[in-house]
């Protein structure tokens, strides 16, 4: 499955379909939206904006970019990536 390193931008809080990010890809056109909550939000705690999160089964919606799976970026994930 593919990886994407993203940068969280804004928080929102109580949205129509519960709390979710807004996060910024350099690899995808636009934006990527993620719940942060399980099972799509794998940490225990939410995320603060400017913090680089690993994005994965990334869809694409009407409203843009989902994905299916996050979770904050590991030390590991830096020697994968850059391969």
């Amino acid at each position: 499955m593919t990886k994407y390193v993203a940068i969280v931008e804004k928080l929102v809080f109580n949205g129509k379909h519960g709390d979710y990010a807004i996060a910024n890809c350099k690899t995808l056109v636009g934006t990527v939206t993620f719940a942060l909550f399980e099972p799509v939000w794998l940490e225990e705690n939410v995320p603060e904006k400017g913090t680089y999160v690993v994005l994965s089964d990334i869809r694409k919606k009407r409203a843009g970019w989902r994905a299916m799976s996050a979770r904050y970026v590991r030390p590991e994930d830096e020697q994968q990536l850059s391969k």
